[in-house]
Formats: structure tokens, sequence, C-alpha cells
């Protein structure tokens, strides 16, 4: 129970969490490898897709480093193409 709550309160106050809406169909393999690069980066704390809806993406990310366009830029810059849905 103790590390539920230590890892509850390592979150920043500053994260947001955004929907990104992918465009195109991508196979488990690509979905996998977008994650992964996105969660490589220091600011994004996570990314997933949503269950049975391939084509939503929920990223959490820092806001003080990024802003939802810079995320939106980092999806793009995977050759991926994507429009932003909004805040959660």
């Amino acid at each position: 129970m103790g590390q539920v709550i230590q890892s509850i309160m390592a979150e920043p106050e500053n994260t947001v969490e955004i929907v990104v809406h992918i465009t195109e169909t991508l196979g488990e393999q690509r979905r996998g490898d977008l994650v992964a690069g996105l969660e490589d980066n220091g600011g994004i704390t996570t990314a997933e897709f949503c269950p049975l809806r391939y084509h939503l993406m929920l990223v959490r990310y820092d806001r003080d480093i990024y802003s939802s366009q810079d995320v939106l830029d980092r999806v793009r810059a995977q050759n991926v193409d994507a429009r932003l849905i909004g805040p959660v």
C-alpha cells in the first residue's frame, strides 16, 4: 500500500493528459513502437492506446516542459498522421 501512495505523490501537479486521434490504421508492432518512442522522452510520463479504440491515444505529460502541440508534434515526428482531440 505504501508503494502506491508514493507513486501517486511522486507525480508532479503539472501533469496533464490529452487525447490524440491517430488518423491511420497502425498494427500492434507500430503502436508499440510509437508508445515506446513517446515514453522515451523526458517530459512524457505515459502514452497508451485506448483498448478496442486503437485510433485514440492517451498521452500524459509535464506541461512545464511541453505544450499539447509539442506532444502532437512528437507523434507526427514518428511519421504518424494525428490530430489533437483535447484534454481528458
